[in-house]
């Protein structure tokens, strides 16, 4: 950067030609300072810039103008932090999963308890979780469902969607509501945990 550091800083007038400028510009980017840094660390060393400069303002300016500059730095500060957590949960909602059922000693009628007592509470997240659990469950019981310990949602939808073909989207898209809402973070509505409970009705009424 020190060439064109010492361009930018010298005294006027600074004209170079259209090929001196671009000339200037290829030397400067040979350096290995620019392809060593992610673009996070620059981030990072941009903010940094731009605080040791408010600072600096701010330590010149009056005292409305230094009340303004603190106000802009934190709400810039907020919306780093806030872009940064979504770009840590995007990735886990996106293709997560896990096991559905991690108790295999519960029975399917304590997981659909668990799960009423949850939506009648307004724990709507839970509740969906726990209806699914119990579907899951209650399907292993009645001998539609193979006992495998540790399937996921995907695996149990794919293996349902084969004895219920009529209801493979339900069950498919509640899968994956699932998967958002127990290893995603993503909340729940009451109308769709009242759905996997009503799902779960659905299939136990097969004979």
């Amino acid at each position: 950067m020190s060439l064109l550091l010492r361009v930018l800083t010298s005294e006027p007038p600074l004209d170079p030609s259209g090929d001196e400028a671009r000339s200037l510009l290829r030397r400067e980017l040979v350096h290995p300072e620019y392809h060593e840094r992610n673009v996070f660390e620059q981030i990072l060393n941009w903010l940094d810039r731009l605080i040791s400069s408010a600072i600096d303002g701010a330590s010149k300016a009056p005292p409305l103008s230094t009340f303004a500059a603190i106000v802009a730095l934190l709400l810039l500060g907020l919306a780093l932090a806030w872009l940064l957590s979504r770009a840590r949960r995007t990735p886990r909602a996106a293709g997560r999963s896990g096991p559905v059922v991690e108790d295999v000693a519960v029975t399917a009628a304590e997981l659909r308890s668990a799960a009423e007592r949850a939506l009648a509470e307004g724990r709507n997240a839970e509740a969906l979780v726990d209806g699914f659990r119990a579907l899951t469950v209650r399907q292993v019981e009645r001998g539609w469902l193979d006992d495998r310990p540790g399937a996921t949602a995907h695996e149990v939808a794919d293996a349902l969607a084969s004895t219920y073909p009529d209801q493979r989207t339900r069950v498919s898209g509640t899968a994956e509501l699932f998967d958002a809402v127990r290893y995603g973070d993503r909340p729940a509505t009451r109308d769709q945990a009242a759905d996997v409970l009503a799902l779960d009705d659905a299939l136990a009424g097969r004979r």
